[in-house]
């Protein structure tokens, strides 16, 4: 089994994997913190992102509904705004993210770690907003995810 306890370990192993296996990954990441939003939408194109057994055209509609939450929720970002909003932003671009079609992904594109990147900017928003600090930090979190999810 791999330890992975650093970004440079964790991209390595989001690296390795498919398509496939960055966007449940990716999208397992953005679950996690999805629950502090109230976002049904957004909930419901995330448990398409999650299932490895979603349709083509599943994943396309889910991508166009996480697409255009976040396109909405962006002008809350770079701002004085509700910090909510902004989270559900960051929510909805790693959920775009998992979600993107395979036309628009670059070489170097890599789902997950963009989904990542993404859940922790939302976490931290929703640190501010309560202003409160976890013991346990997102990107550990998400070593211990990714652990799982190579031993799955």
């Amino acid at each position: 089994m791999m330890n992975i306890s650093n970004d440079q370990a964790l991209k390595d192993a989001l690296n390795s994997l498919t398509r496939e296996q960055q966007r449940v990954l990716g999208a397992r990441y953005t679950l996690n913190i999805s629950s502090l939003v109230d976002n049904p939408r957004l909930k419901s194109a995330l448990q398409v992102a999650v299932t490895p057994e979603s349709t083509e055209q599943e994943l396309k509609d889910a991508y166009k509904v996480a697409k255009s939450i976040a396109t909405k929720t962006y002008t809350a970002c770079g701002r004085d705004a509700d910090w909510g909003l902004q989270a559900e932003h960051f929510i909805a671009a790693a959920c775009a993210a998992v979600l993107t079609p395979d036309a628009l992904v670059t070489e170097t594109f890599n789902a997950a770690w963009k989904a990542a990147i993404q859940s922790r900017m939302a976490k931290n928003c929703l640190m501010i907003e309560s202003d409160s600090g976890e013991l346990e930090n997102e990107a550990d979190k998400q070593y211990a995810l990714t652990e799982a999810f190579l031993g799955e």
